[in-house]
């Protein structure tokens, strides 16, 4: 394929509509290696029909949902104004309460309300959380570390692409939860390969993660996406090492 068909594709996918935080386009697309921890089940774990739960930057509240978590009792932040009002008009049906949130440190609930908190790949104040945990309540996080395609994006674009601290990791956030009062019972860090079965795959994903690849766009890397299609046909697809961590902590009882 000449480059210009090749610019023609990619530059589709770069314009391609996402909502929520479903990736479902990438389906076959992308593989990335399994996590030695499962997020849900430690979430599960903590839940029951009396818990009441907070899911800090639900997204489109998919990942909420899938857990049928309990009407009446749970909550939901978002930041992001499309998710949040895809949020508004499609989780009150399941009784939980969404609310737009900025500021990490200015939660809108009261002290000790909630028995479990729950937060994948959102910021967080740790002294805010423990504030509105009750004692012995927990908060479960997991997090992308400052390491997570640091040197795709650098390959890319340079330095300075990424807006995520290359420090910010496991040991990080746990003295930061473990000065906000808390006890912490799990911490585990990995760092997975994900490949990009296809250049058009990755031109897609680069445009989502935009703090990961600020100033991404087709015309500006395109000589650089030309040197991915070569390796993409030598091996049959593009990797880059991401970096998750998973913390359980819980607030104590006295």
């Amino acid at each position: 394929m000449d480059r210009n068909e090749l610019k023609k594709r990619w530059e589709a996918e770069e314009v391609k509509v996402f909502q929520g935080w479903d990736f479902s386009a990438l389906n076959g697309r992308l593989e990335e290696e399994e996590l030695p921890w499962d997020y849900r089940t430690l979430v599960q774990q903590e839940m029951n029909e009396n818990t009441v739960m907070l899911d800090m930057g639900t997204g489109g509240g998919e990942f909420l949902l899938s857990l049928s978590p309990p009407p009446g009792r749970t909550y939901a932040t978002e930041a992001y104004l499309p998710n949040y009002e895809l949020c508004r008009a499609k989780l009150p049906a399941y009784g939980i309460e969404v609310a737009k949130v900025e500021e990490d440190d200015r939660l809108p609930y009261e002290d000790e309300f909630f028995d479990l908190v729950i937060n994948r790949h959102e910021s967080f104040s740790a002294k805010e959380v423990y504030r509105i945990l009750k004692p012995g309540g927990v908060f479960i996080t997991q997090q992308v570390g400052g390491q997570n395609n640091r040197e795709l994006s650098r390959y890319l674009l340079g330095e300075g692409a990424m807006e995520t601290p290359a420090d910010f990791d496991l040991a990080y956030t746990v003295q930061d939860l473990l000065e906000a009062g808390f006890d912490v019972e799990v911490q585990r860090e990995f760092f997975p390969e994900v490949k990009f079965r296809d250049v058009g795959a990755l031109v897609y994903f680069a445009k989502i993660i935009e703090w990961e690849f600020a100033g991404f766009s087709v015309d500006r890397c395109f000589d650089k996406l030309c040197e991915l299609q070569n390796k993409v046909e030598q091996t049959g697809h593009v990797s880059s090492q991401e970096h998750r961590f998973v913390i359980l902590a819980r607030r104590g009882r006295s």
